[in-house]
């Protein structure tokens, strides 16, 4: 019994450093949520917001290289509007979350003050936050209007954000507009949340874009990955992916070029969810032979199995080649836009919504650990 209970103190001690390893994720994470008054005096901001979400999650791998991002939105307006807040939780699918911002449309707001706090609340204790103590939180609120003090269903924002300290989540306030209540509220919101108060120009401010001689090329490629995107699944799923594929169709220059660099730079197949054939069987996450016939793509379903295969490594193989292209020019692309911004002036203002956002980032994400 001795040598036994030896024995197994022995293997304890032996397994110990490997169990006390701290359960890191395999990259680092980043979750950044926008907590966005949806109001009719925002919307020059939220088309602003539609436009550089891109740009934005691009800035986060910048500022940690291989990071996993997630993010996620509560728009907000008041009571007596069509919603008093609409929630998307935190995810790593930013075409969907790009494909709701697109939807929306600034309305409501008859008085001036908003329901802020309930907003806040939300943001808070409602997102699917990660738990583990490595990932870094992030909450900017963007509004112009104070939140109504005199609702007293809510949870007042200085409780609110005695809970975000609590849960390791950093508070930003992005004021837009110059309206001296609302100042007074988003100042105060930043301090209790470890954030930022950061004012901008009512209708966000317009930022430099810089344009490079690789950005027409970029687009053309990333057009042809799209076109590598095989649609399976019942009808409604496969909608699901052709309407995704024709919001980045729609999609304005800059928009385009920014949604390819961050496709590329996270590795990311065209389509950033289920429902692409190719992406799906390269994963593991399902399997050819598995497919009902009628839930193939239409080019396919005809075809033996061997057939389907080879069509399927045949996307694949080109859908590398077209990625690998892709990786250089981002390189290039990137080489040429700091040399760019390293013109600008020191002192140049920069107030636009997607400049603070991304400056604000930078200083608040530093490299994760990771094991």
């Amino acid at each position: 019994m001795r040598m036994t209970l030896a024995y197994l103190a022995l293997v304890a001690g032996l397994m110990a450093p490997f169990s006390a390893q701290p359960a890191y994720a395999q990259k680092p994470v980043v979750e950044v949520a926008f907590v966005l008054d949806t109001t009719g005096s925002m919307s020059g901001l939220i088309e602003n917001a539609k436009r550089k979400i891109w740009s934005i999650a691009t800035s986060i791998v910048d500022a940690n290289p291989g990071a996993e991002v997630r993010m996620a939105l509560v728009a907000y307006r008041d009571i007596g509007d069509e919603y008093v807040t609409r929630k998307f939780d935190l995810t790593t699918d930013i075409q969907g979350l790009y494909a709701e911002l697109l939807k929306f449309r600034a309305q409501g707001g008859g008085d001036w003050p908003e329901s802020v706090n309930e907003a806040l609340d939300v943001a808070v204790t409602k997102l699917n936050w990660s738990q583990e103590k490595h990932v870094r939180r992030i909450i900017f609120l963007v509004g112009d209007a104070p939140p109504h003090m005199d609702y007293t269903q809510d949870r007042k924002y200085p409780e609110v954000l005695k809970d975000a300290k609590a849960r390791g989540i950093i508070v930003n306030a992005v004021q837009a507009g110059p309206a001296r209540d609302t100042e007074r509220f988003w100042r105060e919101i930043a301090q209790l949340g470890d954030g930022k108060y950061i004012p901008i120009p009512q209708d966000g401010g317009v930022a430099r874009v810089i344009e490079t001689p690789y950005d027409r090329t970029i687009i053309e490629l990333q057009i042809r990955l799209n076109k590598t995107v095989l649609p399976y699944g019942a009808p409604s799923r496969k909608m699901g992916v052709q309407q995704r594929l024709d919001n980045l169709a729609a999609a304005p220059q800059s928009t385009a070029t920014d949604i390819a660099v961050y496709q590329n730079k996270t590795r990311s197949s065209p389509l950033s969810a289920d429902g692409d054939l190719i992406a799906d069987t390269n994963s593991g996450r399902v399997k050819l032979e598995s497919i009902p016939e009628a839930e193939l793509p239409e080019n396919l379903q005809k075809l033996p199995l061997a057939a389907r295969k080879a069509e399927i490594e045949k996307q694949s193989a080109e859908r590398k080649k077209l990625d690998d292209e892709l990786t250089n020019l981002v390189k290039k692309r990137d080489a040429y836009a700091e040399a760019e911004r390293k013109k600008t002036p020191a002192d140049a203002k920069k107030d636009s919504f997607d400049q603070v956002v991304e400056e604000t980032l930078r200083m608040q994400i530093k490299p994760v650990p990771v094991n």
